[in-house]
């Protein structure tokens, strides 16, 4: 079992996504996006940052790279993706997963933990979880609001509204695509996740996914 977690220059919470990874019992391996190729890994992660210091806007030009283009086909082939925070910009920019990501509103960076509900568990990355729970993670972004383009499906909205999204969405699926802004990779040690372990559950459903 292979799990790709994609740097790009500017991504940080590359290495906070090995660790849940360990955690949850996978293991996790850090790719240079220059160096990621397709049909290689089970499955792939865009962790969070700030990639190419989100110049243009958050995750645009990450979105118009090789390693996004190669991505495209594992995609196409079912290989389960999840863009994490700016990982999920990335995949909004591609037109991987459908919407834009626009500044927040109000305006201004947003860094607390918050109440998400899990309104859908048919993705490899949330079917262990109920239908409806609430699990708390953080969130750490200024460009987070979702605002459709088309049809979407919601699999994660926010309790309390931090940031205007429409109809509280705080993450979507399409495919075996997940992209959310909340970091469950923050929310899995109990000695340091000060408000539960609620984000691990999202790496136990990729492990059992991927074991069948």
């Amino acid at each position: 079992m292979r799990i790709a977690v994609l740097k790009f220059p500017g991504t940080n919470g590359d290495y906070d996504v090995v660790r849940a990874l360990e955690l949850a019992g996978i293991p996790g391996e850090v790719v240079w996006y220059r160096d990621y190729r397709p049909g290689v890994y089970d499955a792939v992660v865009l962790a969070g940052g700030f990639s190419y210091g989100d110049r243009l806007r958050a995750g645009a030009v990450a979105a118009a790279s090789e390693a996004v283009q190669r991505l495209r086909e594992d995609v196409d082939n079912g290989v389960p993706v999840l863009g994490i925070c700016n990982g999920f910009q990335i995949l909004t920019e591609a037109g991987i997963l459908p919407g834009v990501l626009a500044p927040n509103d109000p305006p201004g960076f947003v860094s607390k933990w918050i109440p998400v509900k899990v309104v859908d568990r048919d993705t490899p990355f949330t079917f262990m979880y109920e239908e409806g729970e609430v699990v708390y993670m953080p969130v750490a972004h200024a460009e987070g609001r979702y605002v459709p383009s088309g049809p979407y499906r919601a699999v994660f909205k926010y309790v309390e509204n931090v940031n205007g999204s429409f109809d509280n969405v705080a993450g979507v699926a399409r495919g075996p695509v997940l992209g959310l802004m909340p970091h469950p990779e923050r929310a899995v040690d109990p000695h340091i996740s000060r408000r539960g372990t609620g984000g691990l559950k999202l790496w136990l459903s990729l492990k059992k996914w991927l074991r069948g």
